[in-house]
């Protein structure tokens, strides 16, 4: 399946320097140095994920994982682990805190029962919070807390507990950070093999450096250095928060009044290592309740927003006329409005068609909304596996009607908005075949229907993951597609995902994935 409509199938394929140069008839006759019978197996190009977090994935595989833990009690005990494995010294870090199973959130007094003491951090599921310990709490100002005061959660003293939203969690992380060069190379390592796993040839870090995501001010460097080692074995790009930004002093001619050092931008590297979008975060998720809602959510609160108009559209106008590609983060709807304005501005300011700018996530996009996507020429990057995780939760919150403007598929295509497929890995399973089931299927993983009218054919989904992500990512004539002259990125599944009953999408077998036209898992 070449994902390409002119010649949408073949049942041989030539490659050299790491190039498809033909397809059937194209090298029919011609030798070889390698010659790979796949015995009838299904051939597609290699997925690309649009929004992921390798840093982030590679760090956490290695931290007790809490997800599971339903009680405080049983929390409290995977603390407790977590404290004894860790030297005295050293920062007893955990992954994957989840307050809504308890009903509550946790507090730094009960991390001391089991941490006295103790430097404890936390991540949220979502990204998008964190528990901290009294030993860390200690260590950040009344007004350092003053100055981020929407994302700090307090008792009824009005002292700080411990759990910190959003941009509040970078006083605590800026407390932690950096990790080494060393320790990025490992994760990002770790986090590629998990994609290649999972059928994914490239990738887009959604937020490096600084912000949420970041995890030291140099991470770039990890990035070129994991590519000169040989131990980048996927192609990324590298998305660069736009809190990095700052006044250029350049030539008031050139039109680029704030940039990153050296007038760095989208487009800058090759295709194994790049620069892509510039990421800025507009709001927070629905699992921390952060996500910016125009009506609240079932269990209270309208979330937050990181801007107000003035702020944003100041720096969209810029970024956007410095010739970044943006990738504007909005979950809820309230937050989508803001991007959307924002684009339409910068746009009607300093026309630039091509510009191809992005909304992460898309979360909730009402009807009213799609039309002005379209015309705003805006990507919508979706992680359909989120609502396979979380859409019982997340229906719930939302009620009735706005769960059909979860994550939508359909309503994204039948307006003209190209649709993007990604993962936002650690948070949800990253496999593109998951999010392909549940985008066909539209079932959480309860079973229970999550927007049924929104459901994709299985070729509509294949195409999120492929023609689309490239798309996003300004790759399209290079990924997504098997034609003459795009890279060998090629993943071999057990079984024909248009054969089989859609139930299964999830469990057809990768093979083998290859890069640049070397096996670089599975074998074949």
């Amino acid at each position: 399946m070449t994902m390409d409509a002119r010649r949408p199938a073949a049942s041989s394929i030539g490659i050299l320097g790491g190039r498809v140069v033909g397809l059937d008839e194209d090298v029919a006759g011609v030798g070889a140095r390698q010659m790979l019978d796949l015995g009838g197996a299904t051939v597609l190009p290699g997925f690309v994920d649009a929004h992921t977090h390798l840093t982030w994935t590679g760090t956490a595989a290695k931290l007790i994982n809490i997800a599971a833990c339903r009680t405080k009690e049983a929390i409290l005990d995977a603390v407790a682990q977590a404290v004894e494995r860790t030297p005295q010294g050293r920062w007893v870090d955990l992954t994957g805190y989840d307050q809504r199973p308890l009903g509550e959130h946790l507090t730094w007094r009960d991390l001391e029962k089991v941490a006295a003491g103790r430097k404890v951090f936390i991540t949220h599921v979502s990204g998008h919070a964190c528990l901290i310990s009294r030993s860390v709490l200690d260590t950040i100002t009344d007004d350092e807390f003053a100055g981020v005061d929407a994302g700090v959660v307090r008792d009824d003293d009005g002292r700080p507990t411990g759990v910190l939203l959003e941009d509040s969690m970078t006083l605590a992380r800026s407390r932690r950070l950096p990790y080494s060069l060393q320790e990025i190379v490992d994760a990002i390592e770790t986090a590629s093999r998990q994609c290649l796993s999972q059928g994914v040839t490239m990738c887009a870090d959604a937020g490096i450096a600084a912000g949420l995501g970041g995890f030291s001010p140099i991470e770039m460097a990890a990035y070129q250095g994991s590519l000169e080692q040989g131990r980048l074995p996927v192609r990324v790009q590298t998305m660069i928060p736009a809190v990095m930004l700052r006044p250029s002093d350049a030539d008031p001619t050139d039109g680029v009044p704030r940039a990153i050092d050296l007038g760095l931008r989208t487009g800058l590297g090759d295709g194994r290592l790049s620069i892509g979008a510039l990421k800025m975060w507009l709001d927070g998720g629905m699992m921390a309740r952060t996500a910016a809602l125009t009506e609240p959510y079932g269990d209270g609160g309208l979330g937050q927003l990181t801007y107000d108009d003035d702020e944003l559209n100041s720096l969209v106008a810029d970024a956007h006329q410095a010739g970044w590609q943006l990738a504007i983060h909005a979950i809820g709807d309230r937050a989508v409005d803001q991007a959307i304005r924002a684009v339409e501005a910068a746009q009607a300011a300093f026309p630039r068609p091509s510009a191809r700018h992005r909304i992460e996530h898309s979360g909730v996009v009402r009807p009213d909304q799609l039309p002005r996507m379209a015309a705003a020429g805006l990507t919508a990057v979706i992680q359909p596996t989120f609502l396979h995780a979380f859409g019982d939760d997340y229906a719930r919150i939302m009620g009735e009607e706005r769960t059909g403007w979860m994550y939508r598929g359909r309503a994204f295509l039948d307006h003209g908005i190209p649709l993007a497929g990604s993962s936002d890995r650690p948070v949800a399973d990253g496999a593109p075949l998951r999010a392909i089931q549940f985008m066909v299927e539209r079932k959480s993983s309860a079973g229970l229907p999550v927007g049924a009218d929104e459901k994709l054919t299985v070729e509509e989904a294949l195409a999120a993951y492929t023609t689309g992500s490239a798309y996003a990512c300004r790759a399209e004539g290079r990924a997504g597609r098997l034609a003459p002259g795009t890279y060998a990125d090629l993943v071999v599944l057990g079984e024909d995902p248009r054969r089989v009953d859609p139930s299964d999408l999830a469990d057809v077998e990768i093979l083998a994935t290859m890069v640049a036209g070397e096996v670089v898992h599975g074998a074949v």
